[in-house]
């Protein structure tokens, strides 16, 4: 439940940001109902993860016409949980889903920070947030969200698994691709959604290389039921150890999705992933070894952690980056998805405004969408990386000092800090001040 990991916010050491974010201004009206693709107008999609179904599904409202091409399989299961907060349901509002998505999923309604052995250091106030936010945040079943994403796409919307892009060639006029299986297609712009490993980022700038965060993150589903974290109350717990910390929270439907996040050399390898965690997590409170022991070994994953330097462009003529492609982040702030979806909105608001689909028309829309959103998204990679520093800590003076603050923060205090995060509304920007 990575939205528990958000008290780092409030040390002193991060109170310097400025809080340039707007959350006031004129509404961005959609104009809903379209009955069909505007002529001349297509996009092609890499990537049918949460970014690029978000973004099909907003050019749908401005009646373009996007394929969507994924090299998996788009249609199994894969991942674990993922936190929807207040900001990423407000797009998902946008998109007529965010009921479904609550109904799909399972509230945060507690949210405490636990030390490994028990010890109370402080909560997040949900309850607050919520009043303030209109909206609890939620967590559901990656897979599942993507499922609801992929359910709203209109039929001439098309998405094609299995497929896997090799090159790409641009010109004035417009894009093609080749994927592996030697068949092509055209558009007269290409999104890179692709993920962490994006082969368009990887086409458009070169392979930049990515960033270990320091620490090994093993993420599990399972079928457990403890009295003391129920559906109806939602959300659960993070435990904090020495280079160790464990998460745990209702995900709905009898499941709970819980995920360990230990310091590690890179590239470690590890014979028997339910084995390791409880040797890691050995001794630590209830309930944390019983959840471990409920999870099948084949439903835990392991994955080291990365990001990469923030970029300062992310586009080239008729190719644009979003999500994980253009800017991952560390899974501390809980926003990996939830920025793709506000780049989604974003870009399609920009592309709508285009006089044209002539290449300086297209080159308009994608620096304003970059001059919108390049400055949030990297500061939220700062931050997450911030965080982990502070959450992966290993000193036993300095944990003991982190955890002393954090207990003497007020809950007014938290909630003014998070507030450049949960309370930023896409809705609400100043479209006069972006669009001259």
């Amino acid at each position: 439940m990575h939205v528990c990991n958000t008290p780092s916010l409030w040390i002193k050491e991060y109170l310097s940001f400025p809080e340039y974010d707007k959350v006031d201004g004129n509404d961005w009206i959609w104009e809903d109902g379209m009955e069909s693709v505007a002529p001349g107008k297509k996009a092609i999609i890499i990537g049918a993860g949460i970014g690029g179904l978000t973004t099909a599904l907003f050019l749908q409202k401005i009646g373009w016409e996007a394929v969507i091409y994924e090299k998996k399989e788009a249609r199994a299961e894969f991942g674990a949980g993922i936190v929807i907060a207040a900001n990423a349901l407000e797009v998902l509002k946008d998109l007529g889903v965010a009921d479904k998505v609550k109904q799909a999923g399972a509230k945060v309604g507690m949210a405490d920070i636990r030390s490994w052995d028990g010890n109370t250091i402080t909560s997040v106030p949900v309850a607050k947030q919520a009043a303030r936010y209109e909206t609890y945040s939620y967590l559901i079943h990656r897979a599942k969200l993507q499922a609801i994403l992929a359910e709203s796409l209109r039929d001439e919307t098309k998405l094609y698994d299995r497929k896997k892009m090799m090159s790409m060639e641009q010109n004035e006029h417009g894009v093609s691709v080749r994927f592996e299986d030697g068949t092509e297609d055209h558009a007269d712009i290409l999104i890179g959604a692709d993920g962490l490993h994006s082969d368009t980022a990887r086409l458009l700038f070169g392979a930049g290389p990515l960033t270990y965060s320091g620490f090994t993150a093993f993420r599990g589903v399972a079928a457990y039921v403890d009295p003391a974290y129920t559906l109806e109350v939602g959300g659960g717990f993070e435990a904090w150890g020495s280079g160790r910390r464990f998460g745990f929270s209702q995900l709905g439907e009898g499941q709970i999705y819980w995920f360990v996040a230990i310091n590690a050399p890179e590239g470690q390898e590890v014979r028997g992933k339910k084995e390791h965690v409880l040797q890691q997590l050995s001794g630590w409170h209830a309930p944390i070894e019983e959840v471990v022991l409920a999870t099948n070994e084949q439903a835990i994953l392991k994955h080291d952690i990365y990001d990469r330097e923030p970029l300062t462009s992310w586009s080239k003529g008729r190719v644009v980056l979003l999500g994980d492609a253009a800017h991952p982040m560390l899974p501390n702030l809980g926003q990996g998805g939830a920025q793709a979806m506000e780049d989604a909105y974003v870009l399609a608001k920009c592309l709508k405004e285009a006089a044209d689909i002539t290449l300086p028309s297209i080159r308009k829309a994608y620096e304003t969408y970059e001059a919108i959103r390049i400055p949030r998204a990297n500061r939220i990679v700062r931050q997450s990386r911030r965080m982990a520093r502070m959450v992966q800590m290993k000193n036993p003076m300095i944990i003991k000092l982190r955890n002393l603050l954090l207990s003497l923060f007020p809950d007014s205090f938290k909630i003014k800090q998070l507030h450049w995060l949960l309370g930023y509304r896409m809705s609400d920007w100043d479209r006069k001040e972006w669009m001259k």
